[in-house]
């Protein structure tokens, strides 16, 4: 909401005035480069200060900002940004849109160019008020041209949570609250299991309306496309919450939850294989992109579940007969090796070299497919990755690209262009337990029958067995002993570890089953897959579901 305020020109510098009370001189800030307004006389231009911006400067331009923004004065503000055009909408929106007034900012001390804030406001619409509040920071940079001191515009100035292309509304909300449930009827909140905050705002977009329930009066951030779900912020007069049912399990959602807080970046998905119901989905940290669905990074060995398949089906392995692993093995001019160049006796079997990991086991066989695309056929026709999986919410569904050469040789080892995710590797062990691809749902297909993705072929049974039986050696005395020695039940595992853009430690996978329950885990620089990820999708499996 504007407040009216006019801007008086004194000396080479103005004075915003609202309602005759002047609230602050500055200089004129704006920066061309960064679509700010401002003029500058020739003395001037020729004196263009560079380098960051010193404390007063940064103390002046911020407590300039605040004071234009708290008065409501959204063009004075934006002048103080290196962004006018992209800032002042926005700004605008806070009290025309989301009815935000009675503002008071708080700032704290500044941290070099950065200087965190507290907002305090009131929220009032239709006869209806409560308090908003909550704490952000901006940066203070250099203008490009005019070297002055302005504020790096970008929306979560205005809110820690608006994104680019989100808007601050309040009114009557679009769709009506829900309450989700579990499996067995047990309420599923954003306060008991935080990494369900993303997918709780997904359901209630997509199946508040036909919930059952009323709309309320709240202020929220509407995403700049359907992928982004609303993000409630305030309510100010409840309606009645409509009721979805999910498939996930209290108890194992509780246990992921635990389990990735153990890391600074973890994410897990537990997938019951007879039926596809999705379990449990956490991430550590919580954001609005949820990892554990979305992510897109290279498995590692975690893949070779479904290379072992494609051998297995092609007839070129068995998992009792032998199967060679040197230290390292020469493919099209790229180098293979083992995890610190280990090797197997003469006449180990392909199961020990699954167990073990063994990298240069899968890559010599690659020849003897005759078809550099056999794993992106495999992967697509019996683990159905890439099918337009819809679980009820949004997710990646994995890729397998065609390849050649050394790229392709990469793939049979989980690395080069391959990208899953948590929710992928878990599918993908759950297809290895049945044979069969089932589509994860997160919501029952009843609820809105949509179509869900099927793959063209199964698994035979011979090969199913095969891969569970060398599965369940990895767990028993393989690189995955460690991690399963306190899950019970039927068990199998695989351990992956992925070097991704060069880092100095690679990330940890794992996956495994326990029962009719399976998950996968990935941390980031966790290093070895049992290390890190393992007890992670332990700890799940241990909570069954």
């Amino acid at each position: 909401m504007r407040s009216g305020a006019k801007v008086a020109v004194v000396g080479g510098a103005f004075v915003l005035v609202a309602g005759g009370i002047g609230y602050g001189a500055y200089s004129v800030l704006g920066d061309s480069g960064g679509g700010g307004g401002g003029t500058q006389s020739a003395s001037e231009s020729s004196k263009v200060k560079t380098g960051p911006p010193g404390a007063e400067e940064i103390a002046e331009t911020s407590k300039g900002f605040f004071e234009a923004w708290a008065a409501g004065d959204a063009s004075a503000a934006a002048l103080l940004t290196n962004n006018e055009s992209g800032a002042e909408p926005v700004l605008a929106s806070y009290g025309e849109d989301a009815h935000i007034g009675k503002v008071k900012i708080t700032p704290g001390p500044a941290v070099g160019t950065k200087v965190p804030y507290t907002v305090k406001a009131t929220v009032a619409y239709d006869g209806k008020s409560k308090p908003l509040s909550y704490a952000s920071e901006l940066t203070v940079v250099r203008g490009l041209t005019t070297g002055k001191a302005l504020v790096d515009w970008s929306p979560t100035v205005v809110h820690p949570q608006l994104t680019e292309g989100a808007t601050l509304k309040t009114g009557e909300s679009s769709t009506p609250t829900i309450v989700a449930v579990d499996r067995n009827g047990t309420e599923l909140t954003k306060e008991k299991y935080p990494s369900l905050g993303p997918i709780l705002d997904t359901l209630r977009q997509k199946y508040g309306a036909t919930s059952g329930g009323s709309a309320g009066v709240e202020t929220w951030i509407e995403g700049a496309d359907e992928a982004q779900p609303d993000v409630n912020l305030l309510t100010l007069a409840k309606g009645k919450p409509g009721k979805v049912q999910t498939t996930l399990d209290a108890g194992a959602q509780a246990a992921a939850e635990r389990a990735v807080k153990k890391y600074a970046e973890a994410s897990v998905v537990a997938v019951k294989p007879s039926t596809g119901a999705i379990r449990a989905v956490a991430n550590n940290p919580v954001t609005e992109f949820n990892a554990a669905l979305q992510g897109k990074q290279a498995p590692g060995s975690t893949l070779k579940i479904m290379t072992a398949a494609m051998l297995l089906e092609k007839g070129l392995v068995t998992a009792n007969g032998a199967a060679e692993c040197p230290k390292d093995v020469l493919y099209q001019g790229t180098s293979f090796h083992n995890l610190k160049n280990f090797d197997l006796p003469d006449g180990s079997t392909f199961t020990q070299s699954f167990a073990r990991s063994c990298n240069t086991a899968f890559i010599k066989l690659i020849d003897d497919t005759k078809d550099d695309a056999a794993l992106p056929k495999i992967a697509k026709d019996v683990f159905g990755v890439g099918l337009d999986w819809k679980t009820g919410v949004v997710t990646t569904d994995g890729s397998v690209p065609e390849e050649v050469g050394g790229v392709a040789a990469a793939q049979y080892i989980g690395q080069g262009t391959v990208q899953m995710n948590a929710l992928n590797m878990a599918s993908i062990t759950a297809t290895a337990m049945t044979g069969t691809f089932t589509q994860p749902v997160i919501v029952p297909q009843h609820l809105d029958d949509r179509e869900l993705a099927r793959a063209s072929r199964s698994l035979s049974p011979s090969v199913t067995q095969q891969l569970k039986t060398m599965m369940r050696a990895t767990a028993a005395w393989g690189t995955g002993a460690k991690a399963m020695a306190s899950v019970g039940g039927d068990k199998g595992a695989k351990t992956g570890s992925a070097e991704v853009d060069g880092q100095e430690t690679s990330n940890s996978w794992f996956t495994g089953f326990s029962n009719d329950l399976a998950a996968a885990a990935v941390v980031q620089t966790g290093g070895h897959g049992g290390d890190a990820a393992g007890p992670v999708v332990a700890e799940v499996l241990k909570a069954g579901g």
